[in-house]
């Protein structure tokens, strides 16, 4: 954080002020002691100080416009809605059709009955299989 003027500092100012209105607040000092390691807050943390320093009455209006300034020009950041959960395994459609006419025509297909068996109990078919189903249902026409 690149600060334009050292000598005004108006989040330590109403840092300050607030610790002396409130020694015994931990949330300042913490906050206190967190501004001074890294020289700057979160936009959260500048909206604590913000409420709780318009309670006090010592502190200048001006720093309080200015402190709200600083945290309306932050971006404010919105955690997006977690995805939908998809199933783990989806059917292809097509290999069930291409199984069924090809079942149709031959019920006792050794292969073709053991890969719909395989299909219906949702096991995913390899791209190996995939090809002699549509081999076999070639060989069909």
């Amino acid at each position: 954080m690149e600060r334009k003027k050292i000598d005004v500092d108006v989040v330590k100012d109403v840092l300050e002020a607030l610790l002396i209105a409130q020694p015994h607040s931990t949330f300042v000092q913490s906050l206190y002691q967190q501004y001074q390691e890294r020289g700057g807050l979160s936009k959260k943390q500048l909206e604590g100080i913000y409420n709780k320093s318009q309670k006090v009455k010592s502190i200048p209006v001006a720093k309080l416009a200015t402190l709200e300034a600083m945290i309306l020009k932050r971006p404010t950041r919105y955690k997006s809605a977690p995805p939908a959960p998809k199933p783990m395994y989806e059917k292809d459609e097509r290999m069930g059709q291409l199984m069924e006419a090809i079942l149709a025509k031959y019920p006792e297909h050794k292969r073709v009955v053991f890969l719909k068996a395989k299909y219906d109990n949702n096991e995913t078919l390899t791209p190996a299989e995939v090809l002699d189903v549509e081999r076999f249902f070639k060989a069909l026409k």
